[in-house]
C-alpha cells in the first residue's frame, strides 16, 4: 500500500478511448448517493499527464514526488505534477529481453529517515537468467542517484528464457519483513519444487536474508519460502488489517487474486482455473480433495492479464475503501475487486483502451496508472480523479 498525505496538483482532462460502465452487481449501500460519472460512463476523469517509454512501476515519496521505472533500465525521479523528471544514476545493468527489465520500486517504510529505495531487475548469469532484489540510498539534487547499491537476494535457480520473472516487492505493516515474488519462469514444475524460489512468495528481512521462522523451512523448502504453487505474480500488497493479497497471471484462462497465507500451496501447475496454451486441460481447483490446494478468491476466464495491485484507501471514492485495483494488459482495462474482510469477489472492469501496467494511490487519494504501451509503442503516466 502506498499512501501519503501531501497534496498533488490538478490536471486538465484530455480525451481518452471511451470505456464502459462497471459490471459490479453489488447494490449501493442504503442511504448513500451514487458517485457521479463522466460522460463515458466511468466514475472517474482520466488525465494523460506525461509520456514514458514502457514504464513498469511507481512509488510516491513523502513530498509527493514519484519514482518511476522504465523497462529498459531507467529510474526517474518525477515531480509531483508529473511534468519534470530526472534520471536517477546507480541502477545496475539489466537484461530487458522479453518480459525482463527494471521492474518494481518501493520505498523503505522509514524512507524519511534512511532514504532507502528497494528495486528489482532481471539479469543474465550462470545457468540462464533470473530476478534480483536490490536497494540503494536515494540522493537528490541536480544529479540524483542511488548510492551504495546492494544486491540483497536473487532467485534460484537461474534458467533459460525471458518470461515470468515477477519481481514485486511489499513490506509488512510493521516494516520488519519484506515480501518478494519470484515467478515460475514459464517452467511450470519449479513452482512445486521445495529447493528453489521460482513460483513462490518469499519472506525476507529488510537486508534480504530469509526471515527467521518461515513456515516451510523445517520441511526442506528453501528457507525464504512463504507460499508456493504460483505462476507469474505481478502484484502484491497488504491491506489495513494486515492481510496479504496477491494476483497472478493464469495460463489460457484462470488469472487469479489470492489471499496469501503462510505455508500454503496455491496449486500451480497441478491445478488451475485455466488450461494450457496448447489446449490441454488442467484440473480445476477443488477437483483434487486429497491435495490441500488453496483456491483463488477471484479468477477470470477469459483472462484480464493482471499487472500491479493497489488497495485503495477510500479517500476520494469512499465506496471503494479497502478494495483492490489491478491493471489489465491484454484486457486494456482497470479492474476493481470487492474486498470484504478476508473474502474478495470480482467488481468493476473499465475499458481504458490501453495496456495498464501499474496502479498506485497518490498523495491526495487520486488513482495513478502507468500505461506500458505494448511492443514498439510509448507508454504514459495517467491520473484518475472523480468527475466534477
Amino acid at each position: 500500500m502506498r499512501r501519503f498525505s501531501a497534496a498533488a496538483a490538478a490536471f486538465t482532462l484530455i480525451a481518452c478511448t471511451s470505456g464502459t460502465p462497471g459490471n459490479s452487481q453489488d447494490p449501493a449501500p442504503v442511504g448513500t448517493t451514487p458517485a457521479p460519472v463522466a460522460q463515458d460512463g466511468r466514475p472517474f476523469t482520466v488525465t494523460r499527464v506525461a509520456d514514458f517509454d514502457s514504464p513498469w512501476a511507481m512509488d510516491f515519496l513523502p513530498d509527493g514526488r514519484m519514482l518511476i521505472t522504465e523497462k529498459a533500465g531507467t529510474l526517474y525521479l518525477v515531480s509531483a505534477d508529473g511534468q519534470q523528471r530526472q534520471a536517477v544514476a546507480g541502477i545496475p545493468t539489466v537484461d530487458s529481453a522479453g518480459q525482463g527489465g527494471l521492474m518494481d520500486v518501493v520505498l523503505h517504510p522509514d524512507f524519511a529517515q534512511n532514504r532507502l529505495v528497494y528495486f528489482s531487475f532481471s539479469e543474465a548469469g550462470e545457468g540462464g537468467k533470473g530476478v534480483v532484489l536490490a536497494r540503494g540510498t536515494l540522493e537528490t539534487g541536480d544529479s540524483p542517484r542511488l548510492a551504495d547499491v546492494e544486491r540483497l537476494f536473487q532467485a534460484t535457480p537461474y534458467v533459460p528464457g525471458d518470461g515470468h520473472y515477477s519481481g514485486r516487492i511489499a513490506f509488512s505493516p510493521d516494516g520488519q519483513h519484506l515480501f518478494f515474488t519470484n515467478g515460475d519462469r514459464q517452467k511450470l514444475e519449479p513452482a512445486q519444487d521445495k529447493t528453489g524460489t521460482l513460483g513462490k512468495v518469499l519472506r525476507l528481512t529488510p537486508d534480504g536474508d530469509p526471515a527467521p521462522g518461515n513456515p516451510l523451512a523445517s520441511q526442506g523448502f528453501h528457507p525464504a519460502v512463504w507460499s508456493y504453487g504460483h505462476r507469474n505474480l505481478l502484484g502484491i500488497a497488504f491491506d489495513d488489517a494486515g492481510n496479504l493479497w496477491e494476483q497472478e497471471m493464469g495460463p489460457r484462462g484462470g488469472d487469479e487474486v489470492n489471499l496469501i497465507r503462510p505455508g500454503q500451496n496455491y496449486g500451480w501447475p497441478v491445478v488451475s482455473n485455466g488450461d494450457h496454451y496448447d489446449g490441454r486441460p488442467i484440473p480445476d481447483h477443488g477437483t483434487m480433495p486429497d491435495r490441500d490446494f488453496v483456491p483463488p478468491q477471484a479468477s477470470w476466464n477469459p483472462v484480464i492479464s493482471p499487472a500491479g495491485l493497489m488497495i485503495y484507501s477510500g479517500q476520494l471514492w469512499p465506496q471503494w475503501d479497502g478494495d483492490i485495483f489491478l491493471g489489465g494488459l491484454s484486457s486494456q482495462s482497470l479492474v476493481r475487486v470487492d474486498v470484504n474482510g478476508t473474502s474478495a469477489s470480482k467488481g468493476d472492469q473499465w475499458d481504458m483502451g490501453t495496456r495498464i501496467r501499474d496502479v498506485a494511490e497518490g498523495p491526495d487519494g487520486a488513482i495513478w496508472l502507468l500505461e506500458d504501451g505494448g511492443r514498439g509503442a510509448n507508454g504514459a503516466l495517467m491520473k484518475l480523479t472523480p468527475p466534477s
